[in-house]
């Protein structure tokens, strides 16, 4: 296991953010470590992600929990439902990542979060600076705050240099969920 966890940080307009991440996941796995994947502004209704299906059917060290509605949270659509969905996340992230339970949590979208005044970016560096030393903590999600890129040690920025929903191409399950 890890004597010395890090924290790292995907963002940016591309494609590829969250699937880095549950790449990370699958490594790990692989590995035998514990993983938690919180995914904030992603409900369990309409749309069943892949991972969240997997996790129960093939990893049993993978856990995967939604915070959030069954629609795709936007600044345009943001309701009080959506900042309760992510303040009980956010809640549910602290006392995962103070368990010791798990080598390696991924905080899915929590920067659009911070980006939406859901989750103060004070909050989110407190818990971080004060993680246990051997937990390996990944935050995703465009918008990433400019203090929480200070405070990573990897930071990758997915750019879109072309994709196929500029020519209709919608969410593919098994792709994009």
């Amino acid at each position: 296991m890890l004597e010395h966890g890090y924290i790292q940080i995907y963002t940016g307009d591309g494609k590829g953010k969250t699937t880095a991440s549950l790449g990370l996941a699958l490594r790990a796995l692989g590995h035998g470590w514990k993983v938690l994947v919180i995914q904030f502004t992603k409900g369990d209704g309409a749309t069943t992600y892949g991972e969240k299906l997997s996790s129960s059917q093939f990893l049993p060290n993978l856990k995967v929990v939604q915070f959030g509605l069954d629609r795709v949270c936007y600044s345009s659509n943001v309701c009080l439902d959506d900042y309760k969905e992510a303040k009980r996340g956010w809640e549910f992230a602290k006392n995962a990542i103070n368990s010791g339970e798990y080598q390696l949590i991924i905080l899915d979208e929590i920067n659009i979060c911070t980006a939406m005044n859901m989750i103060k970016v004070s909050e989110i560096k407190d818990v971080l600076l004060h993680k246990p030393e051997n937990l390996e903590v990944v935050l995703t999600g465009r918008y990433a705050h400019p203090e929480l890129v200070a405070l990573a040690h990897l930071v990758t920025e997915m750019k879109p240099i072309k994709h196929y929903f500029d020519i209709g191409v919608m969410a593919r399950q098994g792709i994009e969920y």
